[in-house]
């Protein structure tokens, strides 16, 4: 597996600009944004991709992006069904997440995860454009993964190493404590709110040293319930979200089935306003 020697990191000369012009994201539905629902648009998500995607469009004139993530894939999936099309596409920045729903699984490998993440890494940094990898986020806050805290350290590390080898921009979810709080996830206690991704796009553009006007997000207050109250919120998300998410793996089923990605093509993006509530207009022409 060869090293490129040649590649390097670009970070932005003019911190009121930033050198790139084509971004695409790969990825799950973490990078799909889902959790972060657009109002009146029914299945239409935003993201934290969709938000770092609105600031970097904004510094620029000549700015596209296109979002290649469908929900529920596995590494594999990922690997062999958007590595080629984000190529295509000839941008100069990728952001790669991927290897998620793999280790959450019984049984996984974060080891054998790493291999297939590794191989991928290579495709894309020998494009020459910079490449951006998330470390996966610290599970010991949530009872539902704290038992896999472990396995996610060691696909973190590994994540890590692949990036020191291939001169990767490591965007690290592990140490933003700020969202290892329920309150910045969606009712089915697995993707990230719109608090959530706005959160992790704030920590991307530090990462990429890109200025910014967003602001951070302050969630509401933890309701205060009974131990009844809250038996009975357990038992509506077990009977809404964890049945059917251990159903689907019975079934060798994907939520992400049947599903195309939202963006194919690398478009303009406008932002109306910097903020969370502001709706993204997307281009239509290439």
């Amino acid at each position: 597996m060869s090293h490129r020697d040649d590649h390097h990191t670009v970070f932005p000369a003019n911190p009121a600009q930033h050198p790139w012009r084509r971004y695409v994201a790969i990825g799950d539905s973490f990078t799909e944004g889902i959790g972060d629902p657009i109002a009146e648009t029914p299945d239409a998500h935003r993201g934290w991709a969709d938000r770092l995607a609105e600031v970097l469009g904004s510094k620029v004139d000549d700015f596209a992006y296109a979002n290649l993530a469908i929900r529920g894939k596995l590494i594999s999936q990922i690997v062999g069904t958007q590595i080629e099309p984000a190529l295509a596409l000839k941008p100069d920045l990728i952001t790669f997440s991927a290897g998620g729903n793999d280790v959450i699984r019984p049984g996984s490998d974060p080891d054998a995860v790493s291999e297939v993440f590794e191989d991928a890494v290579v495709r894309l940094t020998d494009s020459g454009a910079t490449v951006v990898l998330f470390t996966a986020i610290d599970t010991n806050f949530t009872p539902v993964f704290r038992g896999i805290r472990g396995k996610v350290a060691i696909y973190n590390e590994n994540i890590r190493g692949i990036a020191e080898k291939y001169d990767c921009i490591v965007a690290d979810q592990w140490a933003l404590k700020q969202i290892q709080d329920m309150r910045f996830f969606d009712d089915d206690r697995l993707h990230l709110n719109s608090l959530g991704h706005h959160e992790v796009a704030r920590m991307v553009l530090r990462t990429l040293n890109v200025p910014n006007d967003l602001q951070p997000m302050q969630p509401d207050p933890f309701p205060t319930r009974t131990w009844r109250e809250a038996r009975a919120v357990d038992l509506v998300w077990a009977r809404e979200y964890l049945v059917p998410w251990v159903l689907r793996r019975v079934r060798h089923q994907s939520s992400g089935d049947h599903i195309t990605a939202k963006r194919p093509d690398a478009l303009p993006i406008v932002t109306l306003a910097p903020g969370p509530e502001a709706a993204a207009t997307r281009g239509e022409e290439v």
